[in-house]
């Protein structure tokens, strides 16, 4: 995962969040160093040296700069592995981990101090933690009061609410109404769903993103019908099932959920813009990737709504074809996962929990007509996973995750990489061993195709599916 120089000039010219705490520019002309996300002015390349860290940075006589406070960045230790500075602490918060603790907690489980973590979101958010928090929970109770009819005590704690008194006072205080005033005032139709818009910068390949994640379902959990993507949900205890469409007249995907999911609604919304990559400036990847990219501008890198069963999948596909692969996926979901009941008579399973597999033995899997050495890799993906070994979730520190991959029997570079790119939703992965790459590039060296994607880099993920794209397309011709 190494940056070139130039990969990371360009990482800086876009304030590319992801990078941030990967690599730090020292400014020739001022003495200054600073993060990737800084405000100030880009400097010109010939005045840029980049380095690995703060104190690399120091060590060569730069000093750091005041806007963007070094400080802050996120660490590439194990220390700092789960998070990404102040939106990293806010998707935490999203998923809820301040509904039950306070922020010294959040702080441990992140591994930083509580002053430090108090001063990243002040600094990005201008509000405190704990205000971030509650701004959250408040949006959504107030759509839990209007859109279900769950009693007001269950909607303050499935918004992560550990007072009702708490709740009254506090939603009175922003909304200057009481949540029971608010609940008489709704109509007297009580919709089926819960739907939410995400937006994003367009353009926006919404075709063959879905074709793409149509291509690799599992039979059961999740489908692609006429141009809407399904699928079935577990999240914190919560089960139930998700629609997504495109909004016709603006850049946004509407995202319709069962009532079931309403108390996890922030963290599945969250999973939503993972899968669809909606954190995504097109405009500024497509210029920096070129020719390769022009065709297709609107072309996304497919993430993962939940890691695991992106994994095994993955693990599914090594070495058989697409179709082959997305059936051995739907026999393991509907031999080991729950089965659920929904509208749509394609979702039928929950995807198994690494725990269910991790309980498994190498017979109950083989009998699916899975290879016995398959089964052991995701036996032990498994066993990893609920060992706290291997975490399938984004993180600003991909090397030591691929290479714990790695280790494990049955996963080598195109696995790790592929995992990468989509559970890890790197952006800069780059799966060399896999054959459509080969066949778009016409190589097959190793050293020749890294040569020629060193030019993609930070973005290298993107190339990868604009390589995809186009044997598809040259296939259909």
């Amino acid at each position: 995962m190494e940056l070139t120089s130039d990969a990371c000039y360009q990482a800086l010219q876009t304030h590319d969040r992801r990078f941030d705490g990967v690599f730090f520019v020292g400014v020739a002309t001022t003495g200054i160093y600073c993060r990737p996300v800084c405000p100030a002015r880009t400097p010109l390349r010939r005045n840029c040296r980049f380095f690995d860290n703060a104190a690399a940075a120091e060590k060569a006589g730069f000093r750091p700069c005041l806007r963007c406070r070094p400080e802050l960045a996120p660490g590439r230790a194990t220390v700092d592995a789960g998070r990404r500075l102040a939106e990293r602490i806010a998707g935490h918060i999203e998923d809820g981990a301040l509904s039950n603790g306070d922020t010294a907690a959040l702080a441990a489980a992140v591994g930083i101090g509580a002053r430090h973590l108090r001063r990243v979101i002040q600094d990005a958010y201008g509000v405190a933690p704990v205000e971030l928090a509650q701004t959250h929970r408040l949006l959504l109770a107030k759509r839990l009061l209007t859109d279900t009819d769950l009693p007001v005590t269950e909607v303050a704690f499935a918004s992560g609410f550990r007072s009702l008194r708490r709740f009254n006072a506090l939603f009175r205080e922003r909304y200057r109404l009481n949540p029971t005033e608010l609940r008489r005032q709704r109509g007297t139709d009580r919709p089926e769903t819960l739907t939410c818009e995400l937006r994003y910068l367009p353009p926006f390949d919404w075709p063959f993103l879905t074709r793409f994640l149509a291509g690799r379902a599992s039979c059961g959990t999740e489908a692609v019908v006429d141009g809407q993507y399904r699928r079935t949900v577990r999240r914190e205890g919560r089960i139930g099932w998700l629609t997504v469409d495109p909004v016709p007249d603006r850049p946004a995907l509407r995202v319709t959920l069962s009532t079931s999911l309403a108390p996890v609604t922030l963290p599945v919304l969250t999973r939503v813009r993972r899968l669809f990559d909606l954190h995504a400036d097109p405009d500024r990847i497509v210029a920096h990737l070129g020719a390769i990219a022009d065709a297709s501008p609107g072309l996304r890198v497919p993430g993962a709504f939940d890691g695991f069963e992106m994994a095994v999948r993955a693990i599914l596909g090594q070495q058989v074809s697409v179709r082959a692969a997305s059936t051995l996926s739907g026999r393991f979901a509907r031999a080991f996962g729950e089965e659920i009941v929904t509208p749509y008579p394609e979702l039928t399973h929950l995807f198994p929990t690494p725990e269910t597999v991790a309980g498994l033995c190498v017979d109950d899997i083989a009998r699916l007509g899975i290879f016995a050495s398959r089964a052991t890799t995701l036996l032990a993906l498994a066993r990893a996973v609920t060992g706290g070994v291997v975490t399938l979730e984004p993180t600003p520190d991909i090397e030591p995750t691929v290479r714990r991959l790695r280790t494990l029997p049955g996963i080598g570079e195109w696995t790790a990489e592929y995992i990468a790119l989509r559970a890890l939703c790197w952006p800069d992965a780059f799966p060399h061993g896999d054959l459509g790459i080969q066949r778009a590039l016409g190589e097959t060296k190793k050293e020749r195709l890294l040569e020629r994607a060193d030019a993609w880099r930070p973005f290298r993920s993107y190339a990868v599916l604009h390589l995809w794209k186009s044997l598809e397309e040259n296939e259909t011709k």
